[in-house]
């Protein structure tokens, strides 16, 4: 069995290819344009996209494939492994020329993830980890937020729709790429993401990986398991905190449910 280190060195070399190429593509103008209302897609994310299948299937062509900007005909699901790659996560803030954008690729076996990599290209930062290796941000180990309690909790979600976590003394921002939440949520920079929109595969998988091997705790909003890979890619809204203050937001979202 090819190592989880081996694949998550793989991805983090890719990504950061893939992040130099998208922010020259964003110095010299682009076409974008959307592919459904309110959903845009640009030149960019297409030429990482190809860019990170290119590289990584050269080197683990029995992997399948998942990502954003390529048609999904579900051979993935024959595979033992899958890559699972967001391009560009966070293509309105890339547009914008704000900073909240990653390239996001996970590696993903029996449903989870064991690989990932997740590059900030603004400030070239590298998040990444492998299963039972721990997590690390430009290769400096991560421990999740220990913050126990939910007055004065740092989350990372909508603050229109978390008012009554905010009203017990939560504070919450938002950040536009979800994968880029995770990672700061892993880096201790952050003490809980909630989500609730759902999300796909490519939003989620490699900063799951990140979380739980910084010592955080992720599941869905309802407390369930998250597994990737399977028919849809669609995933419940997720929810990420260390092991206690997960809980109590679990049991403050089952109440107000």
């Amino acid at each position: 069995m090819t190592d989880a280190r081996a694949d998550r060195d793989l991805l983090a070399d890719a990504a950061r290819a893939a992040g130099q190429l998208v922010l020259a593509f964003r110095a010299r103008g682009m076409r974008d344009w959307e592919k459904n209302p309110g959903d845009p897609v640009s030149e960019a994310d297409l030429a990482s996209d190809a860019l990170l299948k290119e590289r990584l299937q050269a080197v683990r062509p029995d992997y399948g494939w998942l990502s954003e900007e390529t048609a999904d005909d579900q051979s993935r699901l024959e595979r033992k492994r899958s890559f699972v790659i967001d391009p560009i996560d966070g293509t309105r803030a890339f547009l914008k020329n704000k900073p909240e954008f990653v390239i996001s690729c996970a590696v993903v076996e029996a449903g989870l993830p064991v690989a990932a990599a997740i590059y900030d290209p603004s400030a070239d930062v590298m998040y990444d980890a492998a299963l039972n290796q721990g997590a690390r941000k430009d290769g400096v180990s991560l421990s999740i937020s220990r913050h126990d309690a939910l007055p004065g909790a740092r989350l990372i979600g909508d603050p229109g729709r978390l008012a009554d976590l905010r009203a017990l003394g939560a504070d919450a921002h938002t950040v536009n790429s979800a994968a880029l939440r995770l990672c700061l949520l892993a880096a201790g920079e952050a003490d809980a993401v909630v989500a609730v929109r759902p999300k796909w595969d490519w939003d989620l998988a490699a900063g799951h990986l990140l979380v739980e091997e910084a010592g955080g705790v992720f599941t869905s909003s309802k407390g369930e398991p998250v597994y990737y890979n399977r028919t849809s890619a669609v995933q419940d809204p997720p929810l990420a905190a260390g092991p206690v203050l997960h809980a109590l937001l679990l049991d403050r979202l089952k109440q107000t449910r």
